[in-house]
């Protein structure tokens, strides 16, 4: 093994999850020659090229793909394992990277991370905000906030919301000089806030449901935005209708700065739910349902960061009313703006705080699993 060779591997890694020099070396706190100068000398041991390097842009050839492939995996089980060992004679600390939508903050993330900030002082929250849907394991995440609930290979879900609708308000000055629609078709005659999807690049067709059916509708408008909260603002300057969430436009709703429409078609959405990644050791070869206190625990002895999160997130949230059942909906892929089932290795069973979680090691075995790990 070539140990001059080992401690730049990382700065290898930030370079291909950052796309970049400049942001890989804001991340590791190093300067961009240093990160540069790395990079080089691992490309000159392994006698090629691992990144194609215009200047705009930064790629990964064949052979730096292979080694990130190979060497990502590697570095998230030894920090991970790291942090083990650390977790069993203190707190948990380090790092905790997040991928979420924007508007996930105000409805649920704010009171977790400020409680986080006073029970895990030594853990750090990083927050992306992004509406793309990045997959999080190879974008170096430790946990993304997600429609539904979506259990992919090596991850386990926690609800964060219960379930809500997706409406559609406007001003009362849009409404008395546009009137109100009456029906789906009446849309055509409005001017509708489209929302651009950032994966794909289409635009988003309103859903709502019709006599039991799911109905989608192509609207048209003169403003198109790609989150909520443009929308919403677009909407109380009345500029037009918009289609959001409804949490998020509550107490405009109450005070009548917005109003809703179309309240018979609105659809009811799962809910967030946020997905952490778990140590490859945790490959799941059966379903099981566990406790809270048992989901805590597993999270906590496999993740001390994503345990953190999980333990404010139960101290934050305690719904009242969260349903053991979630009701049963189409899964959507918001990246793409299909409607189609979920890929074989997802889940979309409804849960409580009884998360279903898929998992080889249960219990007392776990523990000792992980024990002899950090011995």
């Amino acid at each position: 093994m070539d140990r001059d060779l080992l401690p730049h591997l990382p700065v290898v890694a930030a370079v291909a999850r950052r796309r970049g020099f400049a942001a890989a070396a804001l991340e590791l706190g190093m300067s961009p020659s240093a990160v540069s100068h790395a990079v080089r000398l691992v490309e000159e041991r392994l006698g090629q090229p691992l990144f194609a390097r215009t200047t705009r842009s930064v790629a990964l050839t064949e052979a730096g793909q292979s080694l990130i492939d190979a060497l990502t995996p590697a570095l998230q089980d030894i920090q991970e394992r790291l942090e083990r060992i650390r977790a069993v004679e203190g707190r948990p600390s380090g790092l905790l990277r997040i991928n979420a939508a924007r508007i996930c903050l105000p409805l649920a993330v704010t009171r977790i991370i400020a409680a986080m900030a006073e029970r895990y002082p030594e853990v750090q929250v990083e927050m992306f905000s992004d509406e793309r849907l990045t997959d999080i394991v190879c974008e170096g995440f430790d946990a993304g906030i997600r429609i539904g609930e979506m259990i992919a290979q090596d991850m386990v879900a926690v609800r964060l919301t219960p379930p809500f609708r997706s409406i559609v308000v406007a001003s009362p000055d849009y409404i008395s000089r546009h009137g109100r629609p009456a029906n789906l078709a009446d849309l055509s005659k409005h001017n509708c806030i489209g929302y651009r999807l950032m994966r794909s690049g289409g635009l988003y067709d309103w859903e709502f449901v019709e006599d039991g059916r799911d109905i989608a509708v192509t609207v048209r408008g003169q403003s198109i935005i790609t989150e909520a909260h443009s929308a919403i603002e677009l909407a109380l300057a009345g500029i037009g209708l918009a289609y959001v969430f409804e949490p998020l436009v509550k107490d405009d709703i109450d005070s009548s700065r917005l109003v809703q429409v179309l309240a018979s078609y609105a659809v009811e959405e799962l809910g967030y739910s946020s997905i952490f990644r778990v140590g490859r050791s945790w490959r799941r070869s059966s379903e099981h349902s566990l406790t809270r206190r048992e989901l805590s625990l597993a999270v906590s002895l496999l993740c001390p960061k994503s345990g953190a999160f999980f333990h404010s997130v139960a101290v934050c949230l305690r719904p009242p009313n969260m349903p053991s059942e979630a009701p049963r909906r189409r899964h959507r892929s918001y990246a793409s703006g299909s409607k189609t089932s979920p890929p074989a290795h997802h889940s979309s069973r409804g849960f409580d705080w009884a998360v279903r979680i898929r998992c080889t090691i249960l219990g007392r075995r776990m523990h000792d699993g992980v024990q002899s790990d950090a011995s």
